[in-house]
């Protein structure tokens, strides 16, 4: 109604992009329509207010819908990434007690069919306490027992009255990894997340109501829900979005598209930034992007070499590159640099509005400028999450470990300007002859190399110095480099103490489906431990 009643009833809300080349607009008042329709299909499936809700889809129109039709009715949705494996579907289903399921037929990435539909069922058949599951096809599939067609769903009444709950009342629940093993239910509610995560859009992403906005996240993670999901709508913005590959049919995709659609903002990780920088700066060749003026980088650090190529390469001398960083816990930007501030390569920038943040020791000591230690935060903010889901000891445990701080579980330090640079999880920080040496460092020492594409980096047992480095490295197309020479830029970099005892030359990486790198799966390889359950990463 917010947007229908300002005027942009015609407005288009969303350009959903498949990676065939299909496109669909939906225009302010049809997103509307469609939401209440779906809305009053739930309510008639006897979902009512408090209600869970898992949603399995692909990141189409349908997966976003299904979420505000949820949040329309006071049901908590849960979004689970489409491609997770039964196992990791069925505990998240477990958790949060769903009544429905929302499913999928099948997704598609890089030219090939995921069967969502079959992991669904092996997820929920144990399940009895699942009274539905709603399946959205896109091809032609047989339903059965309990299963429940999308378009049954999706046709009912165009009108549903929002049902009024409390600021406090929950929204989502969205399952992250954590410290026990176990999924971590990260639980947002209605009104302070939503204050958050418009606030943020408005005054650090400068988002204002004529941009055309691309958020290359997915809704099966904190981004996709933030800004696809909600805040564009509640700025009256209009949102792309796409399913599949930044790099499918062809390199140059990614800026076709920004051209063609007269893209002004995107919101993209430093993954996909080192994959565009692999490919070169060939498939920018001809292609005017004068018109995009922010692109916003989240999820993981941000090597400076990453940055510089953007900078240089995709945004000139009209825009800017934004890093910031941020988690599933806190729903929005919490440290950054804002385009008017100066950048300093390998610091994500300074608190945001609202935020205060300390580095402190292992004891819980504040630690002075440019030593570094664990990253908390001093107080609560709006769109901080509120508690885990089922767990509520393992958020006060968050709280209570240095009383007055809140433990992010990364480790970071800060320089006398007050800009942080986060160095990674805790897990992620190497102990090489006592000097605490941070992943993301030998990272981006490596990727700076003319040659070198991508690199992950891991400790392992040393005899000698507690914990030696090996790195894995992906060269750019065309290029070569040998062992000995990589490992000496790096020491010329960082010092001789980060240098990499091991560097191995691969043609992949394993990653989560949200494109972080699997370091503990390239530790448990190279040490031949078990690594535990990894069907949810891909190469």
């Amino acid at each position: 109604e917010r947007n229908l009643d300002a005027g942009r009833a015609d407005k288009t809300a969303y350009i959903w992009l498949g990676e065939d080349g299909d496109e669909k607009h939906l225009t302010y008042r049809e997103l509307y329509a469609q939401v209440c329709r779906v809305a009053n299909g739930l309510k008639s499936l006897g979902v009512q207010k408090g209600d869970r809700v898992v949603i399995y889809l692909p990141l189409t129109l349908e997966g976003v819908t299904a979420m505000l039709a949820c949040a329309r009715i006071g049901a908590v949705h849960s979004v689970v990434y489409a491609g997770f494996a039964a196992g990791a579907l069925r505990t998240r289903i477990e958790d949060a007690g769903a009544k429905v399921v929302i499913a999928g037929d099948v997704s598609y990435r890089r030219g090939k069919t995921t069967d969502l539909l079959s992991i669904t069922r092996q997820a929920v058949a144990p399940l009895a306490f699942v009274e539905h599951v709603v399946v959205f096809c896109r091809e032609e599939r047989a339903l059965g027992g309990r299963e429940v067609a999308w378009d049954e769903v999706s046709t009912g009444p165009d009108e549903c009255p929002a049902e009024i709950v409390e600021a406090e009342h929950p929204l989502y629940i969205l399952y992250t990894s954590g410290t026990t093993g176990k999924p971590k239910g990260v639980l947002h509610v209605h009104g302070g997340y939503m204050v958050g995560t418009y606030t943020h859009l408005k005054t650090f992403y400068d988002l204002q109501g004529d941009d055309i906005f691309w958020n290359m996240s997915d809704i099966g993670w904190a981004v996709g829900h933030s800004y696809i999901a909600y805040a564009p709508l509640v700025a009256g913005l209009t949102t792309v979005f796409r399913e599949g590959a930044p790099d499918v049919p062809h390199p140059g995709i990614a800026w076709e598209i920004a051209e063609r659609l007269g893209v002004t903002a995107i919101l993209t990780a430093p993954t996909t930034l080192r994959l565009w920088l692999r490919y070169g700066n060939e498939p920018l060749k001809g292609r005017d992007l004068s018109k995009l003026r922010t692109l916003a980088v989240a999820g993981e650090p941000l090597n400076p070499e990453a940055l510089r190529w953007a900078q240089t390469h995709l945004l000139g001398e009209h825009g800017y590159v934004m890093d910031n960083w941020w988690q599933t816990e806190t729903g929005a930007p919490t440290l950054g640099t804002f385009a008017v501030h100066e950048t300093r390569p390998g610091y994500v920038g300074r608190p945001l509005l609202g935020v205060e943040v300390a580095v402190l020791s292992e004891t819980g000591e504040p630690q002075p400028p440019n030593v570094g230690g664990l990253l908390a935060l001093t107080r609560p903010f709006p769109h901080l999450y509120r508690t885990v889901y089922g767990a509520p000891e393992r958020y006060e445990r968050a709280w209570t470990e240095f009383p007055g701080y809140y433990v992010t579980g990364d480790v970071a330090v800060q320089d006398e300007a007050g800009r942080v640079s986060v160095l990674g999880r805790a897990d992620d920080v190497l102990n090489v002859a006592g000097h605490r040496i941070g992943t993301a460092d030998v990272e981006s020492a490596l990727v700076s190399h003319p040659a070198v594409a991508e690199a992950a980096v891991i400790g392992v047992p040393d005899a000698l110095k507690g914990e030696a480095i090996v790195a894995f490295v992906i060269l750019r197309s065309g290029e070569r480099a040998d062992e000995g020479a990589l490992i000496e830029h790096v020491r010329d970099d960082l010092g001789p103490i980060a240098a990499p005892a091991k560097i191995n030359l691969v043609d992949a990486l394993p990653k989560t489906r949200s494109g972080k790198i699997m370091r503990r799966l390239l530790k448990a390889q190279t040490l031949s431990q078990d690594p535990g359950d990894v069907s949810t990463l891909e190469s």
